[in-house]
């Protein structure tokens, strides 16, 4: 009679073994989270030391203006490649991180923000009226920040509760933040796109990162890659000894 509490039976060292998992060798549960934990704290810390000690730019305010929108998008990236990485990958200890890696990206687009409202424009309204009328991109960003704040406030699961179905039709607001942030981005660091010219790699390389995140997405996209990744991986597997 079998029980709950037998033993399993030994497996026939002479037979063929298990496949391995497509997400075999990456980090799971707790190691997971320690990596997004301290990846996401240790650029604040390196930025805090900076500076104190004197370590920035000629120009600190707008180093650590950049240094923490540059932070904020790479985060926001991150927490969009979570879904697809699961599909993809079967790695479900990925979706795990995602609201937290979510939240941290929304900590240093504050901290971004609060830099350039505070200490570079001095909490100004009229300074900072003034900056959006001349400065389109600063008017996409704050459109960006604004629907990003609406996100964290709602990712909490007392809000998934209370707003029902709506909360998933709000968090779709995702896609467009990304694509606002890129552009908020590419506009901010003055690069001619058309002639690659100026400092475009970084958001041409985020740009397309997001596009391609995006696409993965679509269902057909999806279907396709994962059945021919499954197949590939499907060479992986040993063949029984005859």
């Amino acid at each position: 009679m079998s029980s709950h509490f037998s033993s399993p039976p030994r497996p026939n060292p002479s037979g063929p073994k298990p496949a391995r998992s497509p997400s075999a060798g990456r980090p799971h549960g707790a190691a997971l989270f320690w990596v997004v934990t301290i990846g996401a704290w240790l650029p604040l810390l390196i930025l805090a030391f900076d500076a104190f000690t004197g370590r920035l730019t000629v120009n600190p305010i707008q180093a650590a203006e950049q240094r923490t929108g540059d932070i904020a998008i790479t985060l926001l990236i991150l927490s969009l490649a979570c879904t697809p990485l699961n599909t993809l990958l079967r790695w479900p200890a990925v979706l795990k991180v995602r609201r937290s890696l979510g939240l941290y990206a929304y900590l240093y687009a504050f901290l971004h923000f609060l830099l350039f409202i505070g200490l570079d424009y001095g909490f100004d309204a009229q300074l900072l009226l003034q900056a959006l009328k001349e400065k389109p991109f600063i008017l996409v960003g704050l459109a960006g920040f604004i629907l990003l704040s609406a996100l964290a406030l709602t990712s909490f699961d007392y809000w998934k509760v209370r707003l029902g179905k709506n909360w998933k039709r709000l968090h779709r607001l995702t896609y467009l933040i990304n694509l606002l942030i890129v552009l908020h981005f590419g506009w901010a660091v003055k690069g001619d796109f058309l002639r690659l010219q100026g400092d475009v790699f970084r958001p041409l390389l985020a740009g397309l990162g997001v596009i391609l995140l995006l696409g993965l997405r679509l269902s057909p996209v999806r279907r396709a890659l994962a059945g021919r990744l499954h197949f590939l991986l499907s060479f992986r597997k040993p063949r029984p000894r005859q």
